[in-house]
């Protein structure tokens, strides 16, 4: 019979010795890059009030968030997600305006209640920073650099960033009519490759043949710079071909420090994070099936929290990033 006094509970494990060394090496060689590019250490607290991860602020469902009370009743959670609560974080610090960039980087661990994680854990360690105050095309340039410097520091030789743009999907939406609560739905079924779900759904709302089409094509947009062009060519609205142009100067952005080898494009990435509102990115390598980092710009995150200002960053599963790593032999 188990004992349970000796077993930890389901998706959750111990690390110890060379194995948590090695781990704890790369997050501080990945925390150093970040560092040197002027990113500030903070670190939030482990569990926050309920409506910090709200629906329409985190992607997680409330029903996969790890929650308990305090003494007076207030529902708590632990963290399952670091954007919305760094958002919290920086709205509390910087009572007025964010004047000017405001850099911060962080480590530690989410948590996720969720049965259905295909081998993955409930509790997992993410590394990352997020970037406030500058909506140009070089904080985006700047925050994907960010991220592939990272990954090379931490010694991970082949990896393939792709990048998106929230926008692109979203004006083909309004184009053909569908509100923002049908886009949401229309995007998670997409996202989860349910294209018989999706297909139904567009018929049942009567959209358009060209505009059905060109939702459910819409992962065919991916690949070199020449995809942009491409998509350019189908695209009817402003704010997708908007969304094209700001992709084509990031590009140049990272062309002019060597980086764009390891960049490709993918206008079919669609992120169940509605917080997105712009370019989105995923870090990608061997030996794992999942992207191993993900980020975007967030736009309008603060403002939940009583601040507006631009916001982008990305957060790298540095357990994912172990596996990675220890298939190539690197660790």
């Amino acid at each position: 019979m188990k004992n349970d006094l000796l077993h930890t509970p389901d998706g959750v494990t111990d690390l110890f010795g060379e194995e948590l060394k090695k781990r704890l090496a790369v997050q501080e060689t990945i925390l150093g890059v970040m560092r040197e590019a002027s990113y500030q250490d903070i670190k939030p607290p482990t569990f926050e009030y309920f409506d910090v991860f709200q629906k329409s602020v985190s992607a997680t469902p409330a029903r996969d968030l790890f929650k308990f009370f305090d003494k007076d009743g207030n529902t708590l959670v632990l963290r399952s997600d670091f954007t919305p609560q760094i958002a919290r974080c920086v709205s509390s610090l910087f009572p007025g305006s964010v004047e000017g960039a405001v850099r911060v980087c962080y480590a530690g661990d989410v948590y996720l209640n969720a049965s259905d994680l295909q081998g993955k854990r409930k509790q997992t360690t993410q590394t990352g920073l997020e970037f406030f105050g500058d909506a140009s095309v070089s904080a985006d340039a700047e925050v994907i650099s960010l991220l592939i410097r990272t990954l090379l520091a931490a010694g991970l030789e082949e990896l393939q960033v792709s990048i998106g743009h929230a926008d692109f999907f979203r004006g083909i939406c309004e184009e053909s009519g569908l509100d923002r609560e049908q886009e949401a739905l229309i995007r998670t079924l997409i996202a989860d490759r349910n294209y018989f779900a999706a297909e139904k759904q567009m018929f049942d709302l009567k959209i358009r043949d060209e505009y059905r089409e060109m939702l459910l094509r819409i992962s065919d947009f991916a690949g070199d710079p020449s995809q942009l062009k491409t998509a350019g060519k189908i695209a009817g609205n402003r704010k997708s071909l908007d969304a094209i142009a700001r992709l084509s100067s990031v590009y140049e952005a990272l062309a002019g420090s060597g980086l764009h080898r390891y960049v490709s494009f993918d206008l079919g990435m669609l992120s169940r994070y509605d917080y997105y509102t712009g370019v989105t990115f995923e870090a990608y390598t061997y030996g794992v099936g999942d992207a191993i980092a993900k980020g975007g710009r967030y736009d309008d995150l603060l403002g939940h929290f009583g601040k507006d200002a631009p916001a982008t960053g990305f957060a790298i599963t540095l357990d994912d990033l172990m596996t990675a790593l220890a298939r190539r032999g690197h660790v």
